[in-house]
């Protein structure tokens, strides 16, 4: 089973702190759709360095920068990620956006008049009820997060996917010149069908045919707590790699029969995780990728437990422990 950070990753004068194992691969590029061969043209097959420890970035970097914003993702770049997380959700017009919630947050978000919204008001600003239009006019990032007081505030617009991955890639072209991964949720529920998002099929096929323009699959990973998703995945596009994102208090083996196939990660959140799960899980040679690890004490206790990797809001704080990709910053030599 292929897992997350072993998929012939191109890399240049790129190293990691726990790096045992230095690969020769064939360029992925050669496989990638048009629009993404302008972009990573050029000569940047060289050695691969491929890490052993998938650190990822939440919803970019967001403990940093506004969240699923292209500064984000590009804040995780330079941090040294070996994956972007990210979220998605549907407009009226069908457009595939980044966004955590399918409605403007409260908590982030300001109206096209610069005004604050009401916690109790705001799943009346539906995104699936509304065009990207009228969606790019909100403002969800100049008034910060105020459970990430270390956050770079600034004025930010939920993106196009598209447009993400352009950006992300033509990143890694001029700079960091290493191939991440995008683990990309489908945020769902059934009592949202229709309501809020459309339902996992349609929602599904939307995010396929976008991805399968833009970017090669293997490096691609669909997550989802909605295991209708995952197994329509499973399904109908079996070459994609699948994570079960769980934060119920079921054990492994409860969810794995829920689930009903062996999917390539297991995603828990990271207080349920004990090391009798990751053994078990071992034995089925399932990746383990905790979330949302952000204390540098439960980044070494995950370590200890013998994960895969884990998803951090802080991949700065990964760095101290020579985790990510040693990505020197802009105008170093």
């Amino acid at each position: 089973m292929q897992g997350v950070g072993y998929h012939g990753r191109k890399s240049m004068n790129v190293s990691s702190g726990n790096q045992k194992k230095i690969e020769t691969r064939i360029c992925l590029s050669c496989k990638m759709k048009f629009l993404i061969l302008v972009l990573l043209s050029g000569s940047v097959c060289a050695q691969t360095y491929i890490p052993r420890f998938d650190i990822q970035g939440h919803r970019g970097a967001r403990g940093l920068m506004p969240e699923n914003t292209i500064p984000a993702f590009i804040m995780a770049l330079d941090s040294g990620v070996t994956t972007v997380e990210l979220d998605l959700a549907i407009t009226k017009d069908n457009q595939i956006i980044v966004s955590h919630e399918p409605w403007m947050s409260a908590s982030i978000c300001l109206s096209p008049q610069g005004d604050t919204i009401k916690t109790k008001d705001e799943r009346k600003y539906n995104i699936y009820k509304m065009t990207y239009a009228e969606v790019k006019q909100w403002d969800c990032g100049s008034m910060g997060n105020e459970k990430f007081p270390q956050q770079n505030k600034q004025t930010s617009i939920k993106p196009l996917l598209q447009d993400v991955i352009v950006a992300v890639e033509n990143h890694i072209k001029n700079f960091t010149r290493y191939e991440v991964d995008y683990n990309i949720e489908i945020k769902s529920l059934p009592e949202g069908d229709n309501k809020v998002h459309p339902k996992p099929e349609v929602f599904s096929d939307l995010v396929y045919n976008l991805l399968d323009q833009y970017l090669p699959l293997e490096r691609v990973v669909i997550q989802s707590f909605d295991f209708r998703v995952l197994k329509y995945w499973h399904e109908k596009y079996p070459e994609v790699r699948l994570a079960a994102l769980v934060e119920n208090k079921n054990s492994v083996e409860e969810n794995l029969t829920d689930l009903g196939f062996v999917p390539s990660i297991y995603s828990p959140y990271f207080k349920l995780l004990t090391r009798e799960d990751v053994k078990l899980l071992r034995t089925q040679k399932i990746r383990v990728i905790p979330w949302t690890v952000n204390e540098e004490k439960d980044m070494l206790s995950m370590k200890g437990l013998d994960v895969d990797g884990f998803i951090t809001d802080y991949p700065n704080r990964a760095a101290k422990f020579k985790r990510t990709l040693n990505i020197k910053p802009k105008g170093q030599k």
